[in-house]
C-alpha cells in the first residue's frame, strides 16, 4: 500500500503525559488527529529525580511506528516541545553521560541560595531578565558542581532535553531560542550566552549549542531512525521547543489588551511583548522574560498549577477509588466555598512526598482547619489558584501599564471547567478558554511556516481562530470572590 503524504507531527512532553498529535492545513484550517499518547513521569533512583531520555526516544520511535503501519502516512516534518530548563551532558564521543536530572530533584533549593552568595540576583535578572526559580538550568548546574556530578565533570556540551531528542533523531546539535531563555544562562541584550553566569558554574560558551530561531527545518530523520520506524524522508523541523513557546503561538488572540494562561501541571501567566521588560519592579515581582515566535518576548509569571491536584490525585488513588478527575470535580462542586485557602506557590508544594499532608500543614500554620473531605480539597486548591491569578494579573498590569480586557486560557486545563468559570470570577475578566491541544497545535503550525504553509504569526493565530471552537466565561458572583482575595492577600504576607 503506498503511504500518503503526510502531515506535521508534533511531539509533545509534558511533565505528567506526552503526546503525539498529526495536524494537516485544509483549507485554511488545522485538523488535529492524536496519534499516540504515553505518561511521562520522572524516575526516582538514589534520592534524586530522573527523565529516561532513552525512554523518550523508544515512544517516539513508537509513534512513528503507528504512523507507518496503522496510519499509513509518512510525515512531512516532526517537532519535539518540551517542558523548560531540564537538560544532559554528552561526551567529547557524543554518547551522554547519565540520564538527565529532574526539575523537581531536591537538591536544586538549597543550591539556588548558595549560589545567591556567589551571584545576587539582582544582578542576575539583570543579566538575563529570569525569575528567581530553583529549578532554572542555572541552578542545577551550580548544584552539580557542588556536588563534583560525573555528568558535569566529564560532560562537554549542555544538551537541554528537546536538544536531546532531537539528536538522538536527527544528530543535530542546536539549542532553539524559547528554550534557551528559559535556561537562565542567556542574555536578551546580547542575544547570546551570558559568559559571566557560565563562568560561575565552571563552564564557557564552547559548552553550549548555537542558538537558533522557530520556524526553520534542521535536519532527517537519521537512518536508524527510518529503519526503526519505517518511515523515509522526515524533516526535523525547529520549532518553539519550549511547550509554554509553542502553546503561546496557538493563542487565538487579537489585539493587545490580553493575557494569557498556559494551563497545565503549571500555569505560566503573561503576556506578550517585543522586548524584554527588566526593571526593580519585574525583579521585584519575580517576573520572567522568555523568548517566544518572531522574537517576542513572554513576561510572565510561573504558578504551581494542577501540579497540586496531580499530586493529591496520586496520594488518594493509593486507597480510594472514583478518582478520576470528573468525579473529583463533581465532589469539589459540592464543597462549601472558601472553607480553606492556600498560597498555590509556597515551596513546601514544589516537590512534596505527601501533597495531603502539605496542605493539612499550612492550614495549621495559618490557622486553618484542613479540608474535611476530597472535594474540600480539590476545591481548596482550584479556588486558591483563580484567586492568585487575579493577583498575579494584578501585577502584570501594573509593571506593564497595559489594561487587560480578557484572558485567553490554553492547554490541558481549559477541560477543567471548575477552574476556568472560577478564574473569570476571581478576575472580573471576561475568559476565552481553547485550544485544549494549544501546544501541540503551536507545534505543527511553526513546522507549516517552516515549510512555507504559513507566512507569520499572525496568520498562524488567524488560522487558530478558525479552526477551533472557543468557549467563553463571564464573571459571575463577583462580591464573593473579592471578599475571598482579601483573605487571600492575607495568607500572601
Amino acid at each position: 500500500m503506498t503511504q500518503k503524504e503526510g502531515p506535521f507531527l508534533a511531539f509533545d512532553f509534558g511533565a505528567e503525559s506526552s503526546r503525539a498529535v498529526a495536524g494537516n492545513l485544509e483549507k485554511g484550517k488545522l485538523v488535529l488527529k492524536e496519534i499516540y499518547r504515553f505518561t511521562t513521569g520522572m524516575m526516582p533512583l538514589g534520592g534524586h529525580l530522573y527523565w529516561n531520555i532513552y525512554r523518550f526516544y523508544e515512544e517516539i520511535i513508537k509513534a512513528l511506528n503507528i504512523c507507518c503501519r496503522e496510519e499509513n502516512i509518512n510525515p512531512r516534518s516532526i517537532a519535539v516541545d518540551t517542558w523548560g530548563v531540564d537538560f544532559g551532558m554528552l561526551a567529547p564521543d557524543g554518547t551522554i553521560v547519565r540520564i538527565p536530572y529532574a526539575y523537581r530533584d531536591p537538591q536544586v533549593v538549597e543550591a539556588m541560595h548558595d549560589f545567591h552568595r556567589i551571584i545576587p540576583p539582582e544582578k542576575i535578572y539583570s543579566l538575563t531578565g529570569i525569575s528567581m526559580q530553583p529549578f532554572n538550568s542555572l541552578y542545577h548546574l551550580h548544584a552539580m558542581r557542588r556536588s563534583n556530578d560525573l555528568a558535569l565533570a566529564s560532560g562537554r556540551r549542555v544538551m537541554f532535553i528537546p536538544d536531546l531528542l532531537n539528536y538522538l533523531l536527527s544528530g543535530v546539535k542546536k539549542t532553539e531560542f524559547s528554550f534557551a531563555t528559559t535556561s537562565q544562562l542567556y542574555n536578551p541584550f546580547k542575544g547570546e550566552w551570558e559568559d559571566d553566569l557560565l563562568k560561575a558554574v565552571g563552564l564557557d560558551s564552547s559548552f553550549m549549542n548555537e542558538i537558533i530561531e522557530p520556524g526553520q527545518l534542521i535536519g532527517r530523520l537519521s537512518d536508524d531512525g527510518c529503519q526503526q520506524s519505517g518511515l523515509k524522508q522526515v524533516e526535523v523541523a525547529s520549532v518553539c521547543s519550549h511547550d509554554t513557546g509553542s502553546a503561546i503561538v496557538a493563542v487565538p488572540a487579537e489585539g493587545t489588551d490580553w493575557a494569557y494562561i498556559s494551563s497545565g501541571t503549571w500555569s505560566l501567566m503573561g503576556v506578550e511583548l517585543e522586548s524584554p521588560l527588566v526593571n526593580d519592579k519585574a525583579f521585584g515581582y519575580n517576573f520572567s522574560n522568555e523568548g517566544g515566535a518572531e522574537g517576542r518576548y513572554r513576561f510572565l509569571k510561573n504558578i504551581m498549577g494542577l501540579w497540586l491536584l496531580q499530586q493529591c490525585r496520586e496520594k488518594w488513588k493509593q486507597s480510594d477509588t472514583g478518582c478520576d478527575y470528573p468525579t473529583l470535580i463533581d465532589e469539589a462542586a459540592k464543597a462549601k466555598p472558601f472553607s480553606v485557602l492556600i498560597d498555590p506557590d509556597r515551596e513546601q508544594f514544589f516537590s512534596p512526598r505527601d501533597m495531603v499532608s502539605e496542605i493539612d500543614a499550612f492550614c495549621s500554620t495559618t490557622g486553618q482547619e484542613k479540608p474535611v473531605s476530597r472535594g474540600a480539597y480539590v476545591r481548596a486548591i482550584l479556588e486558591s489558584l483563580a484567586l492568585k491569578y487575579r493577583f498575579v494579573l494584578e501585577q502584570i498590569m501594573e509593571v506593564t501599564g497595559r489594561e487587560i480586557n480578557r484572558i485567553h486560557i490554553i492547554g490541558g486545563g481549559t477541560r477543567n471547567r471548575m477552574l476556568c468559570q472560577f478564574t473569570a470570577n476571581a478576575t472580573g475578566k471576561k475568559v476565552i478558554t481553547g485550544p485544549a491541544e494549544g501546544t501541540a497545535a503551536g507545534n505543527i503550525l511553526m513546522q507549516a511556516l517552516a515549510c512555507g504553509q504559513a507566512s507569520s504569526l499572525e496568520e498562524i493565530r488567524n488560522i487558530v481562530r478558525s479552526s477551533f471552537d472557543l468557549e467563553y466565561y463571564q464573571p459571575e458572583e463577583t462580591r464573593e470572590w473579592d471578599r475571598a482575595y482579601q483573605d487571600f492577600l492575607k495568607l500572601l504576607k
